[in-house]
């Protein structure tokens, strides 16, 4: 087994620095669902099913929402 020391700086023995996380929860399930809400929208537009379409609209509005709160708890921490 092998020990793989690190200096104060973030980087370890091999130079090489662990990721850092760059989105909380909030902003991930919020980009999710935007994404999620325009592919329902397109495929009622496709398929010309207005109830998916407001369906997709309003889903991508919630995570907007739920990613701009995210956003906004990443911005509180700095």
């Amino acid at each position: 087994m092998s020990t793989v020391l690190s200096s104060g700086d973030g980087i370890n023995a091999l130079g090489i620095k662990p990721l850092e996380i760059i989105m909380n929860t909030d902003q991930v399930k919020g980009r999710a669902k935007e994404v999620e809400g325009a592919v329902k929208e397109v495929a009622g537009k496709t398929v010309g099913n207005t109830r998916l379409e407001d369906k997709g609209r309003v889903e991508k509005s919630v995570g907007k929402v739920q990613a701009g709160i995210g956003d906004l708890k990443e911005d509180l921490k700095k």
